[in-house]
Order: structure tokens, then C-alpha cells, then sequence
């Protein structure tokens, strides 16, 4: 199918693009699949629905977007989350079993056991790496037939790209998160605030209540896991290495200053929050573009070398 070369969305219903809906891995076969799978896991019916204006310059009936689809976005960040944090405490990620669906299915680059030094950091490992491994059979499960299958995934290059526009290392160095304690806390950090982020943007485009009640508890759990990652990072002092990465982060997503860092040496900033205390949103797109490292309208890069599986696979141009 076509990819479309800009995709109009945002976690408030402005204008949602014709061609999505197209090349949506949801048809309606497999919508049939998908509420047959709801209905088998006790989660009730699934609904659909962003609604938006006029496409083109003539108003359109409005197209549907299915909770499925939001769902295999969060499935996508899920297995490169799943298999981070288990790669990083066992020294292997996904079973074969947990890998498969709709969609090119990917291995994955990089990774290696961590040789952490601190008892309280491996047993926080541990515990997210087990949550994160629940979220993918969770969200598999949910869809049922309708599941993308676990998109490439570049644990590796995709570092070392992310460090050097940081600044935290320089062109022809490497970074890798699984080298120590430190620089897996890093490297988590640039995935647990785009989780938090995402699963907040992507909630609005969830109709039917059941899943979005199961969205929020993921977003939760998202949340405990960003606390604990900023708060181990600034137990040890790495203010200034988390401020460079949440820069390049913030240059990545659009003009708005959004990111946040940990704090300073004497002031800490461990939840992230708008003036009113809020957590701020992300949109599908602007996970993307992190995710791909890019500020252009892209289909792959960065930590998805072929570009993540389902309807919202897209980066926007940002710069």
C-alpha cells in the first residue's frame, strides 16, 4: 500500500489523513478478528472513531480509526521497550512465541546483560523489565489476530546516533547502553518519558472504554517506571548528561519546549509536568520522529530501521 507522504492527526481530533485509514492493518476482516479477541479476554466490544473535517476541500463522512490500531502503535513501543530491559537483565530479549503477527517481523541488534553494580538498580531492572514484558503479552493477547508482528529493531547504532546529537559523546564514538549501570540508565531514560508521553497522546483516539481503561494502567505503570529511572539518575548525579539528551529529545518532536530534564545539583525536577501539573503529550508522529531520530516525515530510522508495523508508522517534518 502507499505511504502516505504527510499524516494529519493529533491527539484532539484534527484532520486525520484519507490514506491512513487505507493502509490501516485494521480492514474489516480483521476488525472482526480483533473484536473477537476482545470478547474472548473479557474486554468488551471495541469501538472506533476520530473524527475529522473537510479532506481536500470537501467534507467527507468521517473515517474510522480502530482502537486496534492505537493499540498495535503501543504494541510497537512495547517490544522495543520488552526487549531493552530484558535484554539488558538476562542477556536475551522476546521469545519467538511473543514475536510474531501482521507486518514485517524484525530481530534485533545490539544488547548484552548489564553488569550492574548496584543491587537496588538490578532489582529496579528487574521489576521493569518484567512489567514491559507483561505489556506485550497484554497487548498481543487484547488483539488477538490483528497483533503486528515485533517490528527490526536497532539497539546499537541507534544509541551511538542518539549520543552524539546529544553531545555526550563525538562523531566516531560509541555509546553502549549495556556497557553499565550508568549508561543503561541513560539509554532508559530516552525510552520511559516518550512512553509516558505516548500512551497520554494516544488516549483520546480510544473509543471504547474497557481499553482505555487499560491504556491508562499502562500509562501508570509507564510513569512509576520514568520515576524510577530519574530518580536513580539523579541519585547518581547525572543531571547534566540527562539535560543534553532530553535537549536532543526536545529537537526532535516540534518547536514547543516541552522536555524536561532531572533538575540541578540542588533543585530536582523527577515528575515532569506542565504549569498546572499536568503531564504533557505526545502525538503518534512526534513518538516517531523520536524514535526515528529524525526531524523529517519519515517511514523508518533510528531505533526502527524498517519502520514500526500497523497504521501509524509515520514521522512529520518537525524543522
Amino acid at each position: 500500500m502507499p505511504i502516505p507522504s504527510e499524516l494529519e492527526i493529533s491527539v484532539f481530533g484534527k484532520a486525520v489523513m484519507k490514506d491512513m485509514i487505507n493502509r490501516s492493518a485494521e480492514n474489516e476482516a480483521d476488525r472482526r478478528s480483533f473484536l473477537r479477541a476482545a470478547g474472548a479476554t473479557g474486554l468488551g466490544v471495541v469501538g472506533a472513531t476520530a473524527t475529522v473535517g473537510a479532506l481536500g476541500g470537501a467534507a467527507e463522512a468521517a473515517p474510522k480509526i480502530s482502537d486496534g490500531a492505537i493499540l498495535n502503535f503501543a504494541l510497537n513501543l512495547e517490544y522495543l521497550e520488552a526487549e531493552f530491559y530484558n535484554l539488558a537483565v538476562y542477556g536475551q530479549g522476546l521469545p519467538a512465541k511473543l514475536t510474531g503477527g501482521k507486518g514485517k517481523k524484525g530481530g534485533v541488534v545490539g544488547g548484552s546483560a548489564v553488569p550492574f553494580k548496584t543491587p537496588a538498580i538490578a532489582a529496579y531492572a528487574r521489576e521493569i523489565a518484567g512489567d514491559e514484558l507483561d505489556h506485550v503479552k497484554f497487548l498481543r493477547t487484547a488483539l488477538g489476530s490483528a497483533k503486528v508482528a515485533r517490528p527490526a529493531i536497532d539497539l546499537q547504532g541507534s544509541f551511538t546516533a542518539a549520543a552524539t546529537a546529544a553531545g555526550l559523546i563525538t562523531a566516531g564514538q560509541t555509546f553502549n547502553p549495556f556497557l553499565d549501570e550508568d549508561s543503561f540508565l541513560l539509554a532508559a531514560f530516552l525510552f520511559e518519558d516518550v512512553g509516558v508521553t505516548a500512551y497520554k497522546g494516544a488516549a483520546p483516539l480510544i473509543s471504547n472504554k474497557t481499553y482505555l481503561e487499560a491504556a491508562a494502567g499502562i500509562l501508570s505503570v509507564e510513569a512509576y517506571h520514568a520515576g524510577i529511572v530519574r530518580s536513580a539518575l539523579y541519585s547518581k548525579g547525572l543531571q547534566a548528561q540527562v539535560q543534553k539528551l532530553s535537549d536532543a529529545r526536545d529537537s526532535l518532536d516540534g518547536k514547543k519546549d516541552i522536555d524536561q530534564g532531572i533538575g540541578d545539583a540542588t533543585t530536582a525536577n523527577l515528575v515532569p509536568t506542565d504549569k498546572n501539573g499536568i503531564t504533557y503529550s505526545r502525538d503518534p508522529f512526534q513518538v516517531h520522529n523520536i524514535a526515528y531520530l529524525t526531524t523529517k516525515a519519515k517511514g523508518r530510522g533510528g531505533f526502527f530501521p524498517k519502520g514500526t508495523n500497523g497504521t501509524f508508522t509515520r514521522s512529520k517534518k518537525t524543522a
